[in-house]
């Protein structure tokens, strides 16, 4: 019947409601004369009271009509409707106590309570009936069994508990009920003014008592509802859910549901930056629009985790002009599609402009550069894994540092008025080609700031152009969520089963989100003076072992080790790659001074003069043309401080000359 009933047309579906309300109007009117004079014949709709039975409806109905009483859908019958109902009734009551006032030759006496009976008996019958037939059609008559031993025919469903008995909680209980693709059995809570009560059927469970929670209701998974909670609480939950063998998730964020990217029920695997627990600071409005409201930006690199999120922020600070600038076709494609959207759908006034080019084109940068008289740049394109650059050196200095020269130079024959270099904490003591070539690159404009007409590399020119550009440099460790970070890795690994691979039990990296890193490096370019390094606070390193562990139990599984050899997902140690350091640093030495903003500072550190320096690049360029790679290591050892590179060379070009030898 419940099908039969779902899948009638909305038109018989109203005709349905309209006809049951008239019934329960009679209902409510004889039952109204009955209260108040006692007897089950008070009422005569036959007779002496056959125009009040004829003209009731033929009030109220149209006012039901009109105050939307139909267009509620019985499944998703809420608060809203039984405001409605509320009104709806109020007002039909009222003029049906106008029309008895009015109508004085009626043969039969009319009690004046008669009408208030009637409104409170018309709203517990019409509202009463909707609010069963929610239950009816939701299915859930049985949801409100003893709290401590729930019985829900669950049909095989996964059972979950939600975490927080909130508006959040309660809307998500709602959706999963309506879903019916998992059975929520139980709340927790961290309100102990809750603890042991009923909501929704549910009982409410201490966070102390989870293990008897699972016990008594067989959860199988739980649901963080809390999307207002800050990220250090959010990491005390998760702390303490992490000693169970419980799936974890959450709902979104109230930013993410606000915006409309996605609705409450839309669970997802736990974000790991919950898991840090350090609560991003609010940007300074000043710091952040100095370099781009109303003005021409571009981001090299425009397609990657770094640069896209950079687009993304300036869209959202009101530039003139943005050109996205990326040599990946796909990539570029996919940020120009996504940003082009979001400009649509808030009515932006930006210009959005894809160029494909590569940053080692430099005569292709300048053209960019002049003919949208660009005023800012933000540089992220660059090869920063750290493996793939080892294997690869002539392409990992190439890209890095002469691309880096290259938009630098460009920068400065155009005018541009600010660059920004996101760099890396690699590039700190670095034992691998990646970190140094960074370090190179923020060398680079180390000493282009100190000129103010410097004669540029590569040039034939003689008339030197004037130095107009203010250079600055961001330093910072890993981002959660960028290509080639862990996260993902060991995603992909805990579905397929394990193991999870980590290079080293002793290895420890720092973690920033991309959102907060992106927000900082544009708050930190607007604070150079020229030849800047700024540090980003990265808070505490983390170790990556027990990052890996957090994230298998938090899937509702258990690590297997000597100690629980039975245990679902290994941690196999794979060595650490070539290049690859135990930990990160983000200072060269130890001067450093505060800025205006808590999360950053200001390095002080060794640069060569420009004129030292252009012959160090043209060595380097030249060794690099000869695939001469122990003259490059050398090159970096002399210029880089504390390249420190371990093993032997490892790209694959020289190798395969050496086995040819």
């Amino acid at each position: 019947m419940r099908e039969r009933l779902i899948r009638l047309s909305r038109r018989s579906k109203r005709v349905l409601q309209v006809m049951a309300d008239v019934v329960l109007v009679w209902c409510a009117l004889w039952l109204a004369f009955v209260v108040r004079l006692g007897e089950l014949g008070a009422a005569d709709p036959f007779g002496h009271h056959a125009w009040l039975f004829a003209l009731t409806p033929l009030i109220s109905v149209p006012i039901f009509i009109r105050l939307g009483m139909y267009r509620a859908v019985m499944r998703y019958f809420g608060n809203d409707a039984l405001k409605s109902i509320f009104k709806a009734v109020s007002l039909s009551a009222l003029l049906l106590a106008l029309a008895v006032y009015w109508y004085r030759d009626s043969p039969a006496v009319i009690p004046r309570s008669m009408v208030l009976n009637y409104w409170w008996l018309s709203l517990m019958m019409i509202g009463g009936l909707r609010l069963v037939m929610r239950q009816y059609f939701m299915g859930d008559w049985f949801s409100a069994e003893r709290p401590n031993q729930i019985q829900i025919r669950d049909q095989g469903l996964s059972r979950v508990a939600i975490y927080g008995a909130g508006a959040a909680g309660n809307q998500l209980l709602a959706a999963l009920r309506m879903g019916r693709s998992l059975t929520p059995v139980a709340f927790i809570d961290d309100d102990s003014s809750i603890a042991k009560r009923v909501i929704a059927g549910l009982r409410v469970y201490k966070p102390k008592h989870i293990k008897q929670m699972i016990e008594e209701t067989g959860a199988q998974e739980i649901l963080l509802a809390v999307p207002s909670a800050s990220r250090a609480r959010r990491r005390e939950i998760l702390e303490l859910l992490g000693q169970y063998s419980l799936h974890v998730r959450s709902v979104p964020g109230f930013m993410d549901l606000a915006s409309g990217r996605v609705k409450v029920d839309d669970v997802q695997e736990v974000d790991i930056a919950d898991l840090l627990g350090r609560d991003p600071v609010p940007p300074q409005k000043a710091l952040f629009e100095r370099c781009i409201r109303n003005q021409v930006v571009l981001v090299t690199g425009a397609g990657g985790s770094i640069g896209s999120e950079l687009c993304r922020q300036i869209i959202s600070t009101s530039p003139k002009i943005l050109l996205l600038f990326e040599h990946s076709e796909f990539n570029l494609y996919s940020i120009h599609a996504e940003l082009g959207r979001r400009i649509k759908r808030e009515s932006l006034a930006v210009q959005l402009i894809p160029i494909l080019g590569s940053i080692r084109n430099p005569e292709r940068l300048e053209e960019v550069m002049a003919s949208w008289v660009v005023d800012t740049v933000y540089h992220a394109a660059a090869y920063k894994h750290v493996p793939m650059v080892e294997h690869n050196i002539a392409e990992g200095v190439l890209n890095n540092v002469f691309g880096t020269l290259f938009t630098a130079q460009a920068a400065i024959n155009a005018g541009v008025a600010h660059f920004v270099l996101i760099s890396t904490d690699k590039a700190v003591r670095p034992t691998n080609v990646m970190g140094s070539s960074k370090r190179l690159a923020e060398m680079v404009l180390q000493a282009l700031s100190g000129e103010q007409a410097p004669a540029l590399w590569g040039r034939e020119e003689k008339v030197h152009r004037v130095n107009k550009t203010r250079f600055t440099m961001v330093r910072f460790g890993n981002v959660l969520g960028s290509s080639g970070s862990v996260i993902p890795l060991f995603h992909a690994q805990i579905r397929r089963g394990g193991p999870v691979t980590v290079t080293h039990p002793n290895i420890t990296r720092y973690f920033m989100t991309i959102p907060e890193a992106a927000q900082l490096v544009i708050q930190a370019g607007s604070m150079g003076e020229g030849g800047d390094v700024f540090v980003l606070d990265m808070g505490q390193p983390v170790k990556i072992v027990d990052l890996a562990e957090k994230m298998i139990r938090l899937s509702g599984l258990s690590v297997r080790s000597a100690e629980s050899p039975h245990g679902d997902i290994a941690i196999e140690f794979s060595g650490l790659r070539p290049g690859e350091k135990l930990y990160e640093e983000l200072l060269i030495g130890d001067n450093v001074s505060p800025t205006d903003h808590s999360m950053i500072m200001r390095a002080n550190e060794e640069m060569l003069p420009w004129a030292e320096y252009k012959q160090v690049l043209q060595t380097l360029h030249e060794a690099i043309l000869r695939e001469d790679y122990e003259r490059v290591r050398q090159l970096l050892r002399e210029v880089v401080s504390g390249y420190r590179p371990e093993g032997e060379i490892v790209d694959w070009i020289y190798m395969q000359k050496r086995t040819e030898v």
